[in-house]
């Protein structure tokens, strides 16, 4: 049974989780991309108006996997805009997915996260590993959206928390 890591990342920290995730699980890494630069508006309007964007491999591309392990931001407690193809994919072609990201987590978390997975994908992910930079940050440092925003993982975050995200994964697929 094949196995896909699929991500986006716009600032580089949910790809470079899903590298090592996807090296950890033996699995491909299939990497979303956008035809031009994402800008905060964007982001901002493709959720409040529902637009799901032009993304780089086609959500066909899944085809060729038996599981999926979906990696990106949330913005305003949903998936990412870009990944919302392929979660429409797994709608029409199911098969057992998880989703796990790093976030800011200054909104309150995530509580609408995985309505928003079912929804689109028409089935609950097998595993939810939903991280947040807010408990990165040095303690006394108040989460903002501006330091959670700027936040870069190191390689000791990067380790650690692809080995939780891994461990999950393996569990809920069966790897």
């Amino acid at each position: 049974m094949r196995t896909a890591v699929v991500s986006y990342s716009l600032t580089g920290n949910n790809g470079a989780l899903a590298a090592a995730v996807a090296e950890t699980l033996s699995a491909e890494h299939i990497r979303i991309t956008e035809p031009k630069p994402r800008k905060t508006g964007t982001i901002l309007l493709d959720v409040l108006l529902g637009r799901t964007p032009k993304t780089r491999p086609s959500p066909a591309a899944l085809a060729a996997y038996d599981r999926i392990v979906l990696m990106g931001p949330v913005w305003m407690g949903r998936a990412a805009t870009p990944l919302r193809a392929y979660l429409s994919y797994l709608g029409t072609n199911p098969r057992p997915f998880a989703f796990a990201c790093i976030s800011g987590g200054t909104l309150n978390g995530n509580p609408k996260l995985a309505g928003d997975l079912e929804k689109r994908a028409g089935a609950k992910p097998a595993a939810l590993v939903d991280l947040h930079i807010t408990d990165l940050l040095p303690p006394g440092s108040g989460p903002t959206l501006g330091n959670t925003g700027s936040y870069r993982l190191n390689g000791a975050e990067v380790s650690k928390l692809s080995g939780i995200i891994s461990d999950s994964v393996k569990k809920a697929l069966n790897l």
